[in-house]
C-alpha cells in the first residue's frame, strides 16, 4: 500500500469536501447514465425460449413468475464443466440477501447457464443458493445472446461478445457471462431492454463498492490484477485450488490441462 500524507483533522475535512464535489458529480453523471440505460429502445421477443428446471420444462414468460421485469445473470458453466466461475459466483452471491426485495418491487431474477439441470443443482444446492436457476442446454439463447460460442460462428465471424468479434481464445472458454433485462407486458409480449458483459457486469458486484473506499482498495495485486486474483467460490476460501485470469476455479482434484 502506498505510503498516506498524515495531517490534521482540518486538513483532512478540507480535501474530503473537496472530494465530496467530485462524488457529488459521479452521482448526478451515474442518474443521468441510469436514465439513458433506461431510455435505449427494445426489441421485441419473437423467438420462444424453453429452458430446463429442476421441476421440467420452463419458458422465459415463466421465469418472469407473474412480475413485468426480469433480470438474467449469465453464468458461465457449459456442459460437463469441472470448474466453478469465481466472478460469477461472487455476484450470485450478492442476491441471497435481496432477493426479496427485488420480488416485492416487481422484479425478478435469474440464473441461466448452459450446462444440464443436473449438472446444475449439483453446484446450486452446494453453494445453498435459493434463486431459480435453469439450463439452456436444449436452447439457442446462450448462443443468441452472445455469451456461448461455437468454434465454428467464431471461426465464421458471426461470434461476438461485448459487442464485439469474438478473439480466438474464447472458442476454449465456450461460454461467458453477462446480464440481461426483460420487460413483460399486460398483454403477455417479450421486450428485450438492456444487456452488458465483461467488466459491465461489475454494476451488480457491490462488494466492489465496498472494497473502493477501504485503505487497500480492490487489493488486486496477484498475477492478473483483477478478480481472479482472490475471489474464490464461498465454500474454497482457505481451500487448495487455483482459479485462472478468466474467473474459473480449479479444485485440486480437477484434472485438466492447466494442471499439466
Amino acid at each position: 500500500m502506498e505510503p498516506h500524507k498524515i495531517v490534521s483533522y482540518g486538513e483532512w475535512l478540507s480535501a474530503r469536501k473537496a472530494l465530496l464535489a467530485k462524488e457529488k458529480a459521479l452521482t448526478r453523471a451515474r442518474d443521468e447514465l441510469s436514465r439513458e440505460q433506461r431510455a435505449l429502445p427494445w426489441v421485441r421477443m419473437e423467438k420462444i425460449y424453453i429452458f430446463d428446471g429442476p421441476g421440467g420444462k420452463t419458458s422465459l414468460a415463466d421465469l418472469f413468475d407473474g412480475r413485468s421485469q426480469l433480470m438474467i445473470k449469465h453464468f458461465m458453466m457449459g456442459p460437463g464443466a469441472q470448474h466453478q466461475c469465481a466472478g460469477c459466483s461472487l455476484t450470485v452471491d450478492h442476491i441471497e440477501g435481496i432477493l426479496v426485495h427485488l420480488q416485492n418491487h416487481d422484479v425478478s431474477y435469474a440464473v441461466v447457464a448452459r450446462a444440464p439441470i443436473e449438472e446444475i443443482e449439483v453446484v446450486r444446492r452446494r453453494m445453498g443458493w435459493r434463486f431459480p436457476w435453469v439450463s439452456s442446454f436444449n436452447s439457442d439463447f446462450n448462443y443468441d445472446f452472445g455469451v456461448s460460442f461455437t468454434a465454428e460462428r467464431v471461426a465464421a465471424g458471426t461470434a461476438s461478445y461485448n459487442y464485439q468479434p469474438v478473439e480466438p481464445w474464447a472458442v476454449a472458454l465456450q461460454d461467458l457471462s453477462g446480464h440481461s433485462v426483460f420487460y413483460r407486458n399486460e398483454t403477455g409480449e417479450i421486450f428485450h431492454t438492456y444487456s452488458t458483459f465483461a467488466r459491465g457486469s461489475e454494476e451488480f458486484l457491490g462488494i466492489y463498492r465496498f472494497l473502493d473506499v477501504m485503505p487497500k482498495g480492490r487489493n488486486e495485486n496477484g498475477p492478473y490484477h483483477s478478480l481472479p486474483d482472490w475471489a474464490r467460490p464461498h465454500d474454497k476460501y482457505g481451500a487448495d485450488g487455483i482459479v485462472e485470469g478468466n474467473g474459473r476455479y480449479h479444485a485440486t482434484t480437477c484434472t485438466c490441462g492447466i494442471h499439466k
